[in-house]
């Protein structure tokens, strides 16, 4: 049976809707054919509902060849189309694109897939670059760069030279900012005290109804607030950051911004870190003055370096609270010797009320005798005996591949027909080469999981492990697979 699969994340005007998709596939399809359809479903996502249906009917056998109306419908990445690939030859199925005319019953047809593959890739990165570029393009002009509104303004338009570019105004939550910094430089005040406070007030932050530490350090290190003068551009030229424009650009009207990333751990950075500064083109309301009080009052609330971070358990980080989504975080009560599991957001910020009944270890056993059953079921990988070799004479042989495809692109007085009897035998080879990785010169043990030390569990039960997710005395563990 042959399968048609369409796709679409969102209508839009220039693009091809499902129905049409499908419409363009079945004009190359046969008789006996089964429509599978995602839509509202990105294609970097894999885990589409009707995408994963006809994963199992090819493993099931059930599927001779899949049709699509062009490649990105199934894949926009080529890691995850290299992977169905795999799985599309292993089970004898063909794979067909309508629009780029691919279709890998011919030996052309796969060289020319896998060279359409390369190309989209290249097409993405230099995408991603150009985004990339055009993002600190606008920081260093002073536009907001991009992304959501920070807490306390909103978006809007300004005309610069002629032109409208983003900006920031303030908006009514600038006076919870505003009562932020004064009640942090008070001595005595403290982040998660100011964050309880709000809480129990009822004013909802950023992102939650509550407040933490997290969110207050970021809002209160932000400097998009603060009115910048030259007490705040020496207070970063101090840490080494780069500054795209002259002391004389900070007057103290206009906000600033840095981007790059800093150690918080160490609360300064370095002159390599890469962090830059520029005069926003938007108004501070928090004074120089207040700011750089409680930029002081930050720096000694340096984070513990994280050296020892989940040395009591390899299930750390992995471990949240079922009812309000926050971190479980471990307690050892060095005088019974025993570990309690608390929820992060009950002890930072008494929101939640959720209390975990659980002990430490029994946990980690059933989650290893868990994962270990998992392992079982896999089959160990081959292994290559002339990987390295093997792998270089496959990557020469499909770069000949792509001379020669290109070759026919240009014309010229090279006889296509040579080109392709050529690209053929080029194909065998390939086809040798991958035969020739696929013959295991060793069986390597099982991996069992028990057996693997602290830092291979931490490792493995990440890979496999989602979250857990804690209340009372149940555990619900959410796998990747």
């Amino acid at each position: 049976m042959e399968a048609i699969y369409a796709r679409q994340s969102i209508d839009k005007r220039d693009s091809l809707s499902i129905e049409g998709q499908i419409e363009q596939c079945q004009k190359d399809a046969g008789d006996n054919v089964q429509v599978y359809q995602d839509k509202g479903f990105s294609g970097k996502n894999t885990k589409r509902p009707a995408f994963m249906e006809l994963l199992r009917a090819v493993e099931a056998g059930e599927i001779r060849k899949v049709i699509v109306y062009r490649l990105d419908r199934i894949s926009r990445s080529i890691a995850d189309f290299s992977r169905l690939w795999e799985l599309f030859d292993e089970h004898g199925v063909e794979f067909q694109s309508v629009t780029e005319k691919f279709d890998t019953s011919s030996p052309i047809g796969r060289a020319m897939l896998n060279i359409v593959l390369v190309f989209a890739q290249l097409e993405r990165e230099t995408t991603a670059e150009r985004v990339r570029d055009n993002y600190l393009h606008r920081f260093t002009l002073g536009a907001w760069p991009g992304g959501p509104a920070p807490y306390g303004f909103e978006l809007t338009k300004i005309l610069d030279g002629g032109k409208k570019i983003s900006s920031l105004v303030a908006n009514e939550k600038a006076e919870t900012v505003e009562r932020l910094f004064r009640e942090y430089a008070k001595p005595g005040a403290s982040l998660r005290s100011i964050a309880r406070e709000l809480t129990e007030e009822g004013i909802p932050g950023p992102k939650r109804e509550t407040w933490d530490s997290v969110t207050l350090s970021r809002i209160l290190h932000s400097p998009l607030y603060v009115c910048a003068d030259e007490a705040v551009y020496w207070y970063y030229i101090a840490q080494g950051i780069q500054a795209r424009q002259g002391i004389e650009a900070f007057t103290g009207n206009h906000a600033c911004n840095v981007i790059g990333r800093r150690d918080r751990g160490r609360n300064r950075c370095g002159s390599h870190c890469g962090q830059m500064l520029t005069v926003a083109n938007h108004r501070g309301f928090i004074s120089s003055d207040l700011w750089l009080e409680v930029q002081d009052k930050l720096a000694g609330n340096r984070q513990i370096p994280k050296e020892n971070a989940g040395r009591y358990s390899w299930l750390t980080g992995l471990m949240k609270c079922a009812k309000c989504g926050y971190a479980v975080k471990i307690i050892h009560a060095r005088a019974e010797d025993r570990f309690y599991l608390a929820c992060s957001g009950r002890a930072n910020f008494a929101d939640c009320d959720s209390v975990i009944h659980l002990d430490l270890r029994e946990l980690e056993e059933q989650v290893a005798f868990r994962i270990d059953e998992i392992l079982s079921n896999c089959p160990p990988e081959k292994i290559c005996p002339d990987l390295p070799e093997s792998t270089r004479m496959i990557l020469e042989t499909e770069r000949k591949i792509a001379c020669l495809v290109e070759a026919i692109s240009r014309g010229g007085d090279i006889s296509t027909d040579y080109i392709i009897r050529e690209i053929e035998m080029l194909h065998r080879e390939r086809e040798q080469l991958l035969e020739r990785c696929r013959a295991p010169a060793t069986q390597p043990e099982r991996v069992e999981f028990k057996k693997a030390n602290f830092e291979e569990k931490k490792l493995i039960a990440g890979a496999f492990i989602d979250k857990i997710l804690l209340q009372d005395d149940s555990a619900e563990i959410l796998w990747k697979i």
